[in-house]
């Protein structure tokens, strides 16, 4: 039986939890899907000043969350920025299931080159998350660039990435995503954010992938919600019937 996945592209208003919520719900209410996966930093856009705009980890945005997945019957991704008790900051992206169960997973590849690492603090664990009879992988924006850290040991079936990619690096964008769902065979849903903030534009190209990098469906560069049917019996079938995974090589990751 196959998972209705959804991927929610939209603009995003700079600093503003508050509309950006608002503004986004009648879309949660009428995706018509299992699963609806929001773009990194969905509540504010990606800033790079934490103290500014970031949460504690049970704030405001978990609780929107959590009763848009009760109220329309739909699991809900996303990255949000969160504060600690330590007075540090996380990039945490969150899946929030209807029963009200919450896993997270904070983004490991802070963007150096942008400041992120100097803003927030890596997180040192992967997230795999079983929902609806899929096992989903969490990823943010970054961590496309690291294939080791998103290898699949035949241990998940798809992987949801929430990202603020630039416009002017969309080629990398699309290229790393069907490379990702290529090497792993494994389904991909990557949601990335349209318009502007003070530091860069983006130009969309959210998209679903098959196992074998086949497209599903595909945004442009408007605002605009996608759909697809992820089936996690045909990952299993393809796997048997083309099992690459059997040959990867072994390793170890060390995390610092």
């Amino acid at each position: 039986m196959s998972l209705r996945i959804a991927v929610l592209q939209p603009d995003i208003a700079w600093a503003a939890p508050e509309r950006n919520l608002a503004r986004f719900e009648p879309r949660v209410a009428a995706c018509d899907a299992d699963l609806l996966l929001l773009p990194e930093m969905f509540a504010t856009g990606f800033c790079l000043d934490p103290a500014r705009i970031a949460g504690p980890a049970d704030g405001a945005v978990l609780a929107t969350l959590r009763r848009w997945a009760a109220d329309y019957r739909c699991a809900l991704a996303g990255s949000v920025a969160v504060s600690m008790p330590d007075a540090t900051f996380r990039n945490r992206m969150y899946i929030v299931e209807p029963s009200g169960r919450v896993s997270y997973y904070d983004k490991h590849h802070l963007f150096t080159p942008g400041g992120e690492a100097a803003a927030f603090h890596a997180g040192n664990r992967r997230t795999v998350v079983s929902y609806g009879g899929m096992r989903f992988l969490l990823a943010v924006c970054y961590d496309l660039r690291f294939p080791v850290w998103l290898r699949c040991r035949n241990d998940y079936d798809a992987i949801l990435c929430c990202a603020s990619w630039p416009a002017s690096r969309r080629d990398a964008w699309c290229t790393l995503l069907r490379a990702r769902a290529i090497e792993n065979q494994c389904y991909v849903a990557a949601a990335n954010r349209i318009g502007s903030d003070p530091a860069a534009h983006y130009a969309g190209d959210s998209v679903l992938l098959d196992f074998r990098g086949r497209t599903l469906a595909e945004a442009g560069a408007e605002e605009c919600l996608i759909r697809a049917g992820f089936d996690p019996s045909a990952v299993g079938a393809f796997r048997g019937e083309f099992p690459a995974w059997r040959d990867a090589d072994d390793f170890e990751l060390r995390i610092p």
